[in-house]
C-alpha cells in the first residue's frame, strides 16, 4: 500500500514537455537545488556553464554524461552542470536549434535556409530509424541504405554541432558570470544566519544556565 505506482509512459512524455507542476515550479527547485550545493561559488559556476553549454550540442541523451565530462574537465561542480542542463528544454529548443543551424550553415557555408523545430525533430527521428534499419540489416536479408544518414550528417548534426560552439560558449560565459556574483552574495547570507542562530543558541544555553545557578 505504501508502493509508489510507476509512471506510464505518457505522463513520463507529457512531464516532459511540461512538468508537475508548471515549468516556473521546475525553475525554482533547479534554482534552489544550484544555491544549496555545499561547493564555493566558482566551482559551482563553472558546473552551471558547463551544462549551459552542453544544451546547444545536438548530443540528445548525452547531455547528463557530457556536462559531467566537461564541468570534471574544469573543476566545476558536477551537479551543478546536471541541473544547467535544464536551461535546454521543450520551451528554449527551437530557439536553441534555430540559432545554432543558422550559425553552423554559415559557418560550413551551407546555403541559408528557414529551420523549424518539427523539422528538427522529424530528421533525427529519420535518423534514429534508418541507424536501427541498418543494424538490422547485419542479421537479416533487408539492404543497408546510409544515403539518409550521410544526407543527415552533412545538413542537420554537423551545422548543429559546429554551430552551436559559438553560442553556446557565449551563453556558458555569461551563466558563469552572471551566477558567480549571486551565489556569492546567497553564500555569505546563509553563513551569517547560520552564525546568528548559533549565537543565539549559545547565548539562550547561557542564559539557562545562569538561571540554574540561581
Amino acid at each position: 500500500m505504501f508502493k509508489r505506482n510507476p509512471r506510464s509512459y505518457l505522463r513520463i512524455v507529457t512531464e516532459f514537455f511540461y512538468p508537475r507542476g508548471g515549468w516556473y515550479r521546475a525553475s525554482r527547485y533547479v534554482i534552489h537545488r544550484l544555491r544549496r550545493l555545499p561547493d564555493p561559488a566558482d566551482r559551482i559556476s563553472r558546473g552551471i556553464a558547463a551544462g549551459v553549454f552542453v544544451t546547444f550540442s545536438p548530443l540528445f541523451g548525452l547531455h547528463f554524461v557530457t556536462a559531467v565530462l566537461i564541468s570534471w574537465a574544469i573543476r566545476g561542480n558536477m551537479l551543478a552542470a546536471i541541473l544547467a542542463t535544464f536551461v535546454g528544454n521543450p520551451l528554449t529548443f527551437p530557439i536553441i536549434a534555430g540559432i545554432s543551424l543558422k550559425t553552423g550553415a554559415v559557418i560550413l557555408g551551407h546555403p541559408a535556409q528557414e529551420v523549424r523545430l518539427h523539422q528538427v525533430v522529424e530528421a533525427f527521428a529519420r535518423a534514429s530509424g534508418d541507424i536501427w534499419h541498418n543494424f538490422l540489416a547485419v542479421f537479416t536479408e533487408r539492404t543497408a541504405n546510409w544515403t539518409g544518414l550521410d544526407l543527415f550528417l552533412d545538413r542537420v548534426f554537423l551545422p548543429y554541432l559546429v554551430g552551436g560552439i559559438v553560442p553556446g560558449l557565449i551563453a556558458a560565459i555569461t551563466a558563469f558570470y552572471l551566477s558567480r556574483p549571486v551565489l556569492t552574495a546567497y553564500q555569505k547570507r546563509r553563513v551569517k544566519q547560520i552564525r546568528k542562530r548559533y549565537e543565539k543558541r549559545l547565548a539562550a544555553q547561557a542564559k539557562r544556565k545562569t538561571e540554574t545557578r540561581k
